[in-house]
């Protein structure tokens, strides 16, 4: 059954809203429909924070708390989901969250405006940890931007929290599962001012609507192509939703590759990497904030093809591959082949990309480093990876990419080639460091000079080289 009207909950209450414009931010639903103001506008592009609130959805009878950014998630997007805002978490008596009272406690707030971002972004750690270490903490602040507290007395208010006094979310969790499962989420159809949107629920919903409406937008996470509604002040016309069907949101393993659906969260697959690709998962937690990862998806990653998304040259290295689909067919095709040139891919329209695989090298060593002028949600100026493996001192296979080094994310062919069953020493990873100028040639632009880049590179395989000889880190933020 597809419908018209989005159904969510909020303050205990299955809210309606019926045909909405597909374009409306969440942040302007709160602020200009719902005249709940304490959510914030800062940067309206994901990275500030001040903009954020918490998603409930239901999953195995259970309720999982999100921190998103609102200022670029759609409004149909609540679909089926409990909406949580910073004027949700005071009792009806006036009382505060144990959130909110151990702020004002540890006077984590000054000027105020970044305030109810921090809140919603502690209060969604307090609901999903029964403790919290500094690195959970930082990581659960780390896409919140403050002006004026240094962070300290923020930090400090997340220490005194106690999770063992349950808040009213927790009392009423009963409540708010049995009005979730109420409203179900269905398929989405709508067609507001000859700009339409749907949400299907399943593949074959999604292959039917492809057929009839092949010029169609994919949104999939959408912490990318939101942008063009928020700062380029666009329209999106034709929107598809894809990360309603439940079904592309899984990670599968066999004993040749990790498969990953479309769907799958970053936060999610970061979590699940870890044991395979420990600097996988290290890079993962740099892509962005909390708050994007939990929204943004590798397949979106991959489709946006920018040539410094922090996923693509680890991908590969591995030498990934990309399930691509259509309404009628259906192939495999190595990641390496599918960038063309700068955002442009070997996606035709109505094709979309099902699933993403990736190869096990169980004996293999594998490096990822980015470089950025922050360490926390900032965009790269270089992203290296290295998957190589090393034979009785010679190696025997390698592949590198790079990303921010060329129009697209690049694998260092000549490179690979200097290498290829070479003794491991350095006196080839210095020669190999000169043929990275063939595969490369870097452009200037705001985050770096050409020169920089090139000479960030070549540090970067003088890195691996040294990690792998030492056997030991080289991290600043380890």
């Amino acid at each position: 059954m597809t419908s018209s009207i989005i159904k969510f909950i909020l303050n205990e209450k299955i809210h309606e809203i019926h045909n909405p414009d597909p374009n409306e931010t969440i942040l302007n639903y709160i602020r200009l429909r719902l005249k709940k103001t304490g959510t914030k506008e800062g940067c309206a592009e994901g990275g500030c924070g001040a903009c954020t609130i918490v998603i409930g959805e239901l999953k195995n009878n259970n309720i999982i708390y999100k921190a998103i950014n609102s200022c670029i998630a759609f409004t149909p997007s609540l679909e089926g989901k409990q909406l949580l805002v910073i004027e949700d978490l005071m009792l009806k008596n006036g009382s505060l969250h144990p959130v909110q009272s151990a702020m004002v406690n540890y006077h984590g707030s000054q000027c105020g405006f970044c305030t109810p971002g921090f809140v919603m972004s502690l209060f969604s750690m307090y609901k999903n940890n029964s403790s919290y270490d500094v690195r959970t903490i930082e990581e659960a602040i780390s896409g919140n931007l403050c002006r004026c507290t240094g962070y300290r007395s923020i930090i400090d208010a997340a220490k005194s929290l106690d999770n063992n006094e349950p808040d009213q979310f927790k009392k009423n969790k009963r409540k708010i599962i049995n009005l979730l499962k109420k409203i179900r989420p269905k398929s989405i159809s709508i067609n507001n001012q000859n700009k339409k949107y749907f949400a299907p629920r399943t593949v074959n919903e999604l292959k039917k609507i492809i057929k009839k409406y092949p010029n169609l937008d994919f949104l999939s996470g959408g912490t990318d192509m939101s942008l063009i509604v928020t700062k380029q002040k666009k329209t999106l016309d034709n929107i598809i939703y894809l990360n309603s069907i439940d079904s592309l949101n899984y990670i599968k393993e066999n004993n040749k590759y990790i498969e990953i659906g479309a769907t799958t969260p970053l936060r999610k697959f970061e979590l699940f990497i870890k044991k395979h690709y420990l600097d996988f998962n290290v890079i993962l937690k740099r892509y962005g904030s909390v708050q994007i990862r939990n929204v943004a998806t590798m397949a979106g990653n991959i489709a946006t093809a920018s040539p410094i998304g922090d996923s693509l040259p680890l991908l590969l290295s591995l030498d990934a591959s990309v399930v691509i689909e259509s309404f009628d067919k259906k192939n495999i095709l190595p990641l390496n082949n599918f960038f063309i040139s700068y955002r442009k891919t070997k996606l035709k329209k109505g094709q979309f990309i099902s699933s993403i695989r990736i190869p096990k090298y169980k004996k293999n060593i594998f490096k990822a480093y980015k470089i950025s002028k922050r360490i926390d949600d900032d965009i790269s100026s270089v992203c290296a990876s290295f998957n190589l493996a090393i034979v009785n001192k010679k190696i025997k296979s390698i592949k590198i990419a790079y990303g921010g080094m060329a129009p697209i994310p690049k694998r260092a062919i000549y490179c690979e080639k200097m290498l290829l069953n070479s003794n491991f020493s350095e006196n080839i990873i210095l020669k190999a460091q000169k043929s990275l100028e063939k595969d490369f040639q870097p452009i200037d632009d705001m985050r770096a000079s050409k020169n920089y880049r090139m000479e960030i590179a070549k540090n970067l395989l003088l890195k691996c080289f040294t990690e792998i000889k030492k056997n030991k880190l080289i991290r600043l933020n380890y």
